[in-house]
């Protein structure tokens, strides 16, 4: 699976793209009704990202902007979003209201999600202090330093393979006020190097005493990622757990349900998996007989057999 469609919203508001240079700017939106997009194009750019973004911001009361979306910039399958981060800052003074924000909003006909270069993000996070929701696409060359931030409540990182840099970083982070944490993990084919241990400052919950929602998805070690959800502290206080996109197997679905109680959940999602029938069903009578919400649909999660016996599973979102 790759990604085919930009955000539809972001922070409860449908997201709107700024018209391009060679189009009319007048008859637009309330600045605070929609999450604004701003994209230039990847290949053969007429304008560049932080021209666009200059006209944006003589076009439209920035002061009442709520919700930005970062689409595509120039080149980014070989060009960090360094000067479209400079830019961001550099006009934050001008965006008070500004409550959440997403980097990287491209679909595969764009750049496919490996192919994204990103950079250090967390000084968009220093910089808008007052940021609900933070969002970024893409894992090559993504970093993301531990820091504190009060106010942030989601942040997600969706990549086709997550640095153990960045998973370190976020359980570093002292996020007291975090309720929906998505990390994509993805695979070491494009970069996903982390292992169980790097989620022990996420999965202890220390320094996330308001988490509700975790997602652990997109994952080719989702067995292992199980195994250590199972035990792990922060899982009592979740209402939502979400193992899905991964390579989850009967192993680790043993291992989630031999650990300790789910049944407080409001919902577990695990749709994209390699499950046989038994488990399912006993994920699904374990679960639902509580009244929790089960998402087991495994998708388009197909097995390849070699010759040789060898058996290739896949995440659902890779190149």
């Amino acid at each position: 699976m790759t990604i085919h469609d930009h955000l539809d919203a972001l922070y409860r508001l449908p997201a709107h793209t700024f018209p391009g240079p060679a189009a009319p700017t007048d008859g637009l939106p309330e600045a605070d009704s929609v999450a604004w997009r701003i994209t230039a194009d990847v290949y053969d750019a007429d304008e560049d990202w932080a021209d666009a973004f200059a006209r944006f911001c003589a076009a439209v009361d920035t002061t009442r902007v709520r919700a930005l979306i970062v689409g595509a910039w120039e080149e980014a399958y070989e060009t960090d979003p360094s000067p479209v981060i400079a830019a961001l800052l550099g006009a934050r003074d001008r965006f008070p209201a500004l409550r959440a924000l997403f980097l990287g909003d491209m679909v595969m006909e764009e750049c496919e999600i490996s192919w994204i270069n990103q950079t250090d993000v967390s000084g968009l996070l220093t910089g808008f202090p007052a940021l609900e929701e933070f969002g970024v696409r893409g894992g090559s060359g993504l970093g993301f330093t531990a820091l504190s931030h009060a106010a942030l409540r989601r942040l997600v990182v969706e990549t086709g393979g997550l640095p153990a840099a960045v998973v370190r970083g976020v359980g570093a982070s002292d996020l007291p006020a975090l309720e929906h944490l998505d990390l994509w993990l993805g695979t070491p084919d494009y970069g996903g190097d982390s292992e169980v241990g790097d989620l022990e400052g996420i999965l202890s919950g220390a320094r996330l005493p308001r988490l509700r929602h975790l997602a652990l998805r997109n994952s080719e070690m989702q067995d292992a990622v199980a195994a250590a959800v199972a035990a792990a502290p922060v899982v009592a206080r979740l209402e939502v757990l979400d193992l899905s996109m991964g390579v989850l197997t009967d192993e680790g679905a043993g291992a989630l349900l031999g650990g300790q109680p789910l049944t407080h959940l409001k919902k577990l999602d695990l749709h994209h998996h390699y499950l046989s029938e038994p488990f399912v069903e006993r994920i699904r009578r374990t679960l639902e007989s509580a009244g929790a919400e089960v998402d087991l649909d495994r998708g388009d999660a197909d097995e390849v057999t070699e010759d040789g016996g060898t058996v290739w599973r896949y995440v659902a979102v890779g190149e």
